[in-house]
């Protein structure tokens, strides 16, 4: 893990140079902000680290790892827009501080920085990266659209979130570790092996996300128990249950759906002890760990040194033994 941590050291301390102001001030300050608000650096980190895995140097790549941040963040930027969403990372989302015209300009700026940024390595590979980071952006807002279409849909079936979650949260980290893996001169196989490795273990997290929403301790995961619940949001929890649930099971978990008298508190018990009858949560552990397991399966097929792929696996286990 320490190498991970160093990783996103580097990257902390070249996201400041990258996020130095410019005119004009009210384009370029939410940019800087937003860089600054924080975040785990997870998929730049592992970018450097798929570089590194087939014997890639830091500094060739550590531009594209930087694109990858910059655009999460600009989807994050967009998002909090699309979600009313007033904090971020505990601070006030940009288009709260600012303006949401200020927050559309200033996403736009970052998305073409990304780009710029993969621009600068300009090696033999370029083209190649182009088409991963390409393809998976548009995965990523195709994944957000399908998620607010599932707000206001009655017909959403598992298979539906399950696409949802591998294009909104998923592919991006697939598509860090295949870019890695690319600068690296990784063979083709390696780096599609690699890639199945992240988007898998980004679903298996998604998952685990959904569990901890609901079971996890509250003062660990840093949110309030239940909120998924409360807002009917359409997790693999809520939708495994509504395609088990019959009779009174059914009719009562529509009524915590549906009611406007519930309060939140007892909202969340009764679908709890609704989930906890027909054991929801073992389920969808089980399903996490199929994907979990599948990501294990890439990862062993991956043509490089034990040693080295441990730290992907040490990685794994550490996403999905969290409650933070």
């Amino acid at each position: 893990m320490q190498k991970i941590l160093n990783y996103i050291s580097l990257v902390d301390k070249a996201l400041k140079n990258t996020a130095s102001k410019k005119e004009p001030t009210a384009l370029y300050e939410p940019i800087a902000y937003t860089l600054n608000l924080g975040g785990k650096r997870i998929r730049p980190a592992l970018l450097l680290l798929a570089n590194d895995l087939f014997g890639g140097k830091d500094e060739i790549a550590l531009n594209s790892a930087l694109a990858i941040e910059v655009f999460h963040n600009f989807t994050l930027v967009h998002d909090d827009i699309m979600d009313q969403a007033p904090l971020r990372r505990g601070q006030q989302s940009v288009y709260k501080k600012w303006n949401t015209n200020v927050a559309i300009l200033s996403g736009d700026v970052m998305l073409i920085q990304a780009i710029q940024l993969l621009n600068k390595d300009n090696n033999s590979s370029l083209s190649e990266v182009l088409e991963v980071f390409n393809t998976s952006a548009v995965q990523v807002c195709e994944g957000q659209q399908f998620d607010m279409d599932f707000e206001n849909s009655t017909t959403v079936s598992i298979d539906d979130y399950l696409t949802m979650i591998e294009l909104k949260t998923a592919v991006l980290l697939g598509c860090s570790l295949k870019i890695g893996a690319i600068l690296g001169n990784a063979q083709k196989e390696d780096a599609d092996h690699i890639y199945e490795f992240g988007k898998n273990l980004g679903i298996a997290f998604q998952l685990m996300d959904d569990v901890l929403d609901l079971y996890g301790d509250p003062k660990k995961v840093g949110k309030r128990t239940g909120g998924d619940v409360i807002s009917n949001k359409k997790t693999y929890l809520l939708l495994k249950a509504q395609e088990l649930a019959t009779g009174k099971t059914a009719k009562d978990l529509d009524f915590c759906l549906t009611s406007t008298v519930l309060d939140d508190k007892t909202k969340v018990e009764k679908v709890t002890a609704i989930f906890n009858e027909l054991k929801i949560k073992q389920l969808t552990i089980d399903e996490m760990n199929l994907f979990y397991n599948t990501a294990i399966s890439h990862l062993d097929s991956v043509d490089a040194p034990t040693e080295k792929k441990q730290v992907f696996e040490n990685f794994a286990k550490s996403l999905m033994n969290r409650e933070n």
